[in-house]
């Protein structure tokens, strides 16, 4: 998710720009490194879901089946499942409980006029009926016991009808008239890794983990609608179309042609992906399609799509060109773009967010934004991909881990394109515009390490007493952080220890202690007071 943080002062900007940041040279603990991903394991779950969306009920009606494996060293007799679309039903639940209690957020309280849930579950294991209980104080999370005990190394299959009432739009779930953002929408069960069960409430401020997996993904609606989804469309007749139509609009992009639908009431579109731990889809009658392809380094050719809106941002005909550029930079940053396709989605407005990452699609939610702020917002939700993506942390206890190093690479990539930043905007002086790259990002990160925070740095989402202070420490001091590193151990050897990390933990579920330990097995350096930093108040 890209913040929509607060706007510094050109006053502020000025004064703070003229002072230097400095590394820390504090001695350093010896530490023994050794990569944690030698005695790894994960669990695995293979979705096959087949849905269908009523537009006049703004609902959805489905059956899915799940093929879980443990590869844990445990016994498992429960398995905990999350079914989001709960966190709607009521101002009861732990997602409307938060939105009453931050300040910033609970404008959005008044803009829901349709309450969602998810009901009529029926769950199978293996053939044989397996009750399932809700949390007592958590709607969202229910604990499915299982009809035996499930050994290590063996797999089971889990299947549940499932009917979603979609809410309107105001969190990330949610149709705004019949335009639609199907997100979080179905049963999934949740994280066991070698610290435990990690089941969750949803939340609007605090973001997931899942599992990774593949997903086969059947979506029935009318056939008017244009879909961007995670994964590939494996519907022959309407990803041609949905490809020959986009090449149009990218080669012309000021007389955009519409989506010509199939001459049928309804149809099903067939998706498929791999290494991924969510899948989301979005449906709009009104789409424009744009699409190309771009080659990688290693000559592998991936899609690139982009939909977005008729009189909406009109920056987003360029949007191709933006993401492109995003997949590019991170690949030669961090290693190569793992997946066949590539998209980003143009949705409406939201107070608290720029944009909404998931697998192979963003939905990005700036209407009002420039080229140079649309171009940063669409590279931080690409970038995404990796950091939450293929680097699949643990996003509501260590929320640093993707979006703040997200949004180290977010600055960078702003820097080297434009000279701009996406959190002081366009108050940067042409003085500090006409520096090189690195100096401009050293009076960048100087001014923000400045700013007053409360928290430090390792602070599981949910606990920030405030939005601002959320997005400020998350976001920006860890990008602040990443720059002390690279100025203590150097940008070759950061850079030489991120592709490392990447390496070892694609499509992996890492921790902080396994970042550092991957940094420096590949570094040399000795990292501890770099990441004990992260626990500390205030500015570095």
């Amino acid at each position: 998710m890209k913040k929509n943080l607060l706007i510094l002062t050109f006053s502020i900007l000025l004064a703070a720009c003229s002072l230097q940041l400095a590394a820390h040279k504090s001695p350093l603990i010896a530490r023994s490194s050794q990569l944690a991903a030698e005695k790894y394991w994960q669990q695995e779950v293979h979705y096959d879901i087949k849905v269908t969306l009523d537009d006049a009920a703004h609902s959805l009606k489905g059956f899915e089946t799940m093929v879980y494996s443990n590869h844990s060293p445990d016994t498992l007799r429960f398995i905990y499942v999350h079914c989001w679309p709960n966190a709607y039903k009521d101002n009861t639940t732990a997602l409307y409980r938060q939105l009453s209690q931050i300040e910033e957020r609970k404008t959005k309280l008044k803009k829901i006029r349709d309450n969602g849930y998810i009901d009529q579950l029926a769950f199978t294991v293996d053939g044989k009926n397996a009750p399932a209980e809700a949390d007592v104080q958590n709607a969202d999370i229910l604990k499915l016991t299982l009809p035996a005990a499930l050994a290590p190394g063996k797999e089971i299959t889990i299947a549940t009808p499932f009917f979603v009432k979609i809410p309107s739009y105001f969190s990330r779930l949610g149709h705004d008239g019949k335009s639609y953002m199907i997100t979080q929408w179905f049963p999934k069960p949740a994280v066991y890794d070698n610290k435990g069960w990690h089941a969750m409430p949803y939340l609007d401020q605090g973001e997931f983990y899942s599992e990774f997996g593949s997903f086969d993904v059947h979506i029935t609606l009318p056939s008017s609608y244009v879909v961007g989804a995670t994964g590939q469309l494996l519907t022959l007749a309407e990803s041609k179309a949905y490809k020959q139509t986009g090449s149009a609009n990218h080669n012309n992009p000021f007389a955009p042609i519409r989506y010509s639908p199939p001459a049928t009431i309804s149809k099903t579109l067939d998706y498929h992906a791999d290494n991924v731990h969510d899948f989301a889809w979005f449906a709009d009658q009104n789409f424009i399609i744009q699409y190309d392809t771009l080659q990688l380094a290693s000559g592998k050719i991936i899609d690139v799509f982009s939909w977005y809106r008729p009189g909406g941002n009109k920056q987003w005909m360029n949007s191709i060109s933006f993401i492109k550029d995003a997949v590019l930079h991170y690949s030669k940053w961090i290693g190569e773009y793992a997946y066949p396709m590539v998209s980003a989605v143009e949705g409406p407005g939201n107070t608290s967010s720029g944009g909404m990452e998931y697998p192979m699609i963003t939905l990005i939610t700036s209407p009002k934004a420039g080229k140079e702020e649309l171009d940063g917002v669409i590279a931080h939700e690409v970038g995404h991909n990796w950091f939450y993506g293929m680097l699949g942390s643990n996003e509501r206890e260590h929320p640093w881990m993707d979006e703040g190093i997200n949004t180290y690479y977010e600055f960078l990539y702003e820097a080297e394109k434009y000279k701009y930043n996406g959190i002081l905007g366009n108050i940067i002086p042409d003085r500090i515009k006409k520096l090189p790259t690195d100096d401009f990002l050293s009076a960048v990160y100087n001014v923000i390490n400045q700013l007053k925070t409360t928290e430090p740095v390792e602070t599981p989402a949910a606990a920030f007493p405030s939005e601002f202070e959320y997005g400020l420490v998350v976001y920006a001091k860890t990008a602040v952080w990443m720059h002390l590193l690279e100025t203590d151990i150097g940008k070759a050897k950061l850079e030489k220890g991120m592709q490392a990390y990447f390496s070892a933990w694609k499509f992996r579920h890492p921790y902080p202690e396994d970042l550092q330990a991957s940094l420096e097995q590949s570094t040399g350096s000795n990292l501890d007071h770099a990441f004990n930093m992260l626990h500390n108040t205030g500015s570095f």
